[in-house]
């Protein structure tokens, strides 16, 4: 018997009506050699601290960082789960073959793994791997089914996620708190969440530091066009009404006129990011609301596999193109011309080289019934979007008229649609009529040479702080690492280095929400006093950089094609939590009370009536690593320190050495420097008297006196 995992009930549903295995039992369904089961998302956890040491159940500052020798898993605790997972373990365990039918993504790829992993699955495994859940493509899907091993740098990638945020959330959250929080709030630190947070409180630091200036600019009207002078702004009133009565004593003398046709390229198909950005810009979808409408799509089998991040289709989807133009007949009014004539390979659409494990979202051809109405809006986005790849681009002209009054050079552009192209789709849309209206302004033809009078005027202005993110916004932010991008070409290259992934980045916000550390205010985001306070409290930069963030996201991607170790990245992880751990034990600036006034007048009574003692090192062995194999120390019993992995690597300090007992500070120094101050009273076989001396770490691991 093949017994078939998908990731949800209604997944499992619809394979096993195309797989015939019709009888419904009580967790799965079976008929026509198959059994066809399913999880409901995550079944299986990393364990906790707890699991590993009752030691770890409490939040002492003493016992971190907590860095497990090794990762463990363990089942949720949830009644339907252990029962479902029950009828899995079973099935897995009579079985010939099993098929993983999980989403195909990273992170249903885990899921199913980690679900495998705890069944004790022992039996060949294959996978299936489809991009939308139509019939045609389950079918096609379960006639190509991969091997499970291809997939093997998906798991390792998602392994490797998770026990990073595990290790850095974990470590980090306890670290903070205990350190920082006084006892009256839980201070929370994560891998993404963190840096996200801090472009928020940047932005609102830009606002609340921000003082506006008045300017003022000379402007003149000639032929009805609207010219401003081409000088930088003016920054006192006198001046600005010096240069009025310069412009009121000379006429006006066009320098140059310019009309260039031009075309302005069709936009880009959705990925997930995009899809939320122009959600939220156009009805004010959270990301959050955007993600679950477009999945209730795809199990729907209305659109192709959401949490992409590529705008491109593969190739081998160029003759299926026009299958589904003819499909969507709600939209024949626009799909008739396209149908016309033989569908264009597009560089801008088809592009292998830019697609990985799944291409941009698209319709699937089946149409939508039974659908909300915010569904009905983002499969709506989806077509037109997908329909605009494929039109003319829109041509326009634009002009640059140059003139000169007096000294004073003055400058006006236009631009003019001349032929709509792909703008046709979005004909009746009224954000898009107002802002192509907006983009538009139709100038009359001018002459070099002509000139005539003119009303020149002084405009006053004010400069204005930068704007608050918004949800669509700040996903552009975390898709581009911090950096403001504009050019859709320029953010397809900086997506590896993205924070978070397309499929986590709304969890990541919501989470900020939940947290108290931002708030909505209609459209825009802004940082609470707890979010701010939180932020200034973490000196350590590698936390909060957006950019650094952005690395780790392009190394779990390099895992992902095999081009990087799983276990280089974790090692790299525990260093940073190590280092960051021993930086914030040995923090002496001041406690901080998050999201309370901090009054703190006694304190600096103190500092400035005594001096305060040197604060006294604190020294944890457990921050160190192994100079042999680099895993992390654990106290051996009662006479060593020793590495985690002793069994294989056998290093190991003793607690005494040459009839010294030696002190925290003598084994961080060995372990750090390579070794220790001169310590007295060591006693050396073959000398009757106790000499003075350092210890040193050979190259062999061992260790020698000098």
């Amino acid at each position: 018997m093949k017994v078939c995992i998908a990731e949800k009930p209604s997944v499992a549903k619809d394979i096993a009506a195309v797989l015939g295995a019709n009888q419904r039992r009580d967790g799965y369904y079976e008929g026509n050699g198959y059994q066809v089961t399913w999880t409901f998302g995550h079944f299986c956890t990393l364990k906790e601290p707890h699991d590993y040491t009752e030691r770890w159940k409490s939040w002492r500052l003493e016992d971190l960082p907590m860095i497990p020798s090794s990762f463990g898993i363990k089942l949720i605790d949830n009644a339907g789960a252990l029962k479902q997972f029950g009828v899995i373990e079973n099935l897995v365990q009579h079985s010939e073959e099993v098929i993983n039918c999980g989403d195909a993504g990273q992170e249903g790829e885990l899921i199913q793994r980690w679900v495998l992993l705890k069944a004790k699955c022992a039996v060949p495994i294959k996978r299936l791997w489809i991009s939308s859940l139509t019939e045609h493509a389950i079918k096609e899907g379960f006639d190509k089914l991969k091997e499970s091993a291809q997939y093997d740098n998906l798991y390792a990638a998602g392994s490797a996620r998770a026990i990073g945020d595990w290790l850095l959330g974990m470590n980090a959250t306890r670290l903070f708190t205990k350190k920082f929080g006084q006892g009256k709030v839980v201070l929370s630190i994560g891998r993404v969440q963190t840096p996200t947070l801090a472009l928020i409180v940047a932005r609102q630091k830009e606002i609340n530091a921000f003082v506006p200036e008045e300017y003022w600019e000379l402007k003149t009207i000639y032929r009805e066009t609207e010219f401003t002078a081409n000088i930088d702004r003016i920054k006192n009133a006198e001046k600005a009404n010096k240069g009025l009565a310069y412009l009121q004593e000379h006429p006006f003398v066009i320098t140059s006129f310019e009309k260039k046709e031009a075309k302005e390229g069709n936009p880009k198909l959705f990925d997930l990011t995009s899809l939320q950005v122009e959600a939220n810009k156009k009805y004010g979808y959270s990301a959050e609301d955007t993600l679950k409408h477009i999945q209730n799509l795809y199990e729907k089998k209305f659109v192709t596999y959401p949490r992409v991040d590529t705008t491109y289709l593969s190739e081998d989807l160029h003759p299926k193109i026009e299958g589904i133009m003819r499909d969507l007949t709600y939209y024949s009014q626009y799909t008739a011309s396209i149908l016309e004539n033989p569908i264009p390979k597009l560089k801008a659409v088809f592009d292998d080289k830019k697609v990985t494990d799944h291409h941009a979202i698209i319709p699937t051809g089946v149409l939508p019934v039974h659908v909300s109405q915010d569904e009905k809006r983002i499969y709506d986005m989806i077509v037109r979007r997908f329909l605009a790849a494929f039109y003319p681009e829109c041509k326009v002209s634009n002009t640059t008229v140059l003139g000169m009054v007096g000294q004073v050079e003055f400058k006006a552009t236009g631009k003019q649609i001349l032929d709509p192209g792909w703008r046709i789709i979005y004909a009746n849309d009224a954000s898009a009529k107002k802002e192509a209206a907006d983009e538009e302004k139709v100038m009359p033809n001018f002459e070099v040479g002509e000139t005539g009078p003119h009303e020149p005027w002084v405009h006053q202005g004010k400069t204005t702080p930068p704007k608050p993110y918004t949800e669509a916004t700040l996903l552009r932010a975390m898709e581009t690492a911090g950096r403001q991008v504009e050019d859709e070409e320029m953010r397809e290259l900086l997506k590896d280095n993205g924070i978070g992934r397309p499929s986590t980045r709304a969890n990541i916000i919501e989470t900020l929400f939940k947290r108290n550390y931002i708030e909505k205010k209609k459209k825009n985001l802004f940082a609470t006093q707890t979010g701010m306070d939180l932020i200034d409290t973490i000196s350590n930069e590698l936390l909060k950089s957006a950019e650094l963030t952005g690395t780790w996201e392009r190394k779990l991607r390099l895992i992902e094609k095999g081009e990087y170790s799983m276990e280089t990245f974790k090692q790299e992880l525990i260093q940073m939590v190590v280092d960051l751990t021993r930086e914030v034990k040995m923090n002496t600036g001041r406690m901080i009370s998050i999201a309370e006034e901090k009054v703190e007048v006694k304190e600096e009574k103190v500092k400035k009536e005594a001096k305060p003692r040197e604060p006294k090192e604190e020294i944890s062995i457990e921050t160190l690593t192994c100079p042999k194999c680099k895993e992390h120390l654990l106290k051996k019993g009662r006479t060593a320190y020793g590495c985690a992995n002793f069994q294989a690597c056998g290093f190991k300090i003793p607690f005494e050495f040459l009839g010294k007992k030696l002190n925290d500070k003598n084994v961080y120094d060995l372990l750090s420097k390579g070794k220790t101050a001169k310590l007295k009273g060591l006693m050396i076989p073959g000398n009757p008297e106790p000499v003075n001396a350092k210890l040193v770490m050979n190259g062999d691991f061992n260790f020698e006196v000098e």
